[in-house]
């Protein structure tokens, strides 16, 4: 009888190579639940349904669409960390750089982003917009509404570095 730790491993392994292979994958004694289509992308949370008895859980926490082409990378060892964010009426990030990059989702509320990849240096994101900031330019974003905003962030930090640099030395230089 194989130990719970293998148990374990052999499962986690199947639902990571599972969700690789995309959502139509159903697996013995498991399952999981299906990507979002784009009209439920914006749907609550899901989980799998407890009567599958299924020993996984899936629980979507939110999806956005981006536009433009997804590119991450970080010079050697990397540190990925993800994070639930909320920003209360009025309150901003303060101003800071990456070391690394960042792909975020707008759960709710509308996020103003000050940075100077923007033609005018600034854009409003909106629940289930994607947000990919890249590494080294100093930016801010800041809650102007009367709601909080909710931002589901995954960092991609090289190794030993922190998620946000607040000294702008280490920043790219700021335009104007």
């Amino acid at each position: 009888m194989p130990s719970s730790f293998a148990r374990a491993a052999t499962r986690s392994s199947a639902l990571a190579f599972a969700l690789a292979l995309g959502s139509n994958v159903t697996l013995a004694g498991c399952a999981a639940n299906p990507a979002p289509t784009t009209e439920d992308a914006s749907a609550s949370p899901t989980a799998t349904p407890a009567e599958t008895d299924s020993p996984i859980t899936v629980e979507e926490l939110g999806a956005g669409d981006s536009e433009d082409d997804v590119d991450v990378e970080v010079d050697g060892p990397a540190t990925v960390t993800f994070r639930r964010i909320t920003l209360e009426p009025g309150a901003g990030t303060g101003l800071h750089c990456h070391y690394g990059q960042l792909i975020a989702v707008v759960e709710a509320g509308e996020l103003t982003h000050h940075a100077p990849i923007y033609p005018d240096g600034v854009h409003v994101y909106e629940a289930g917009d994607t947000i990919v900031e890249g590494a080294s330019y100093v930016h801010e974003g800041v809650n102007d509404g009367d709601d909080d905003v909710v931002l589901l962030v995954t960092y991609v930090t090289a190794e030993g570095k922190p998620l946000a640099e607040t000294d702008l030395a280490h920043c790219d230089p700021v335009d104007g």
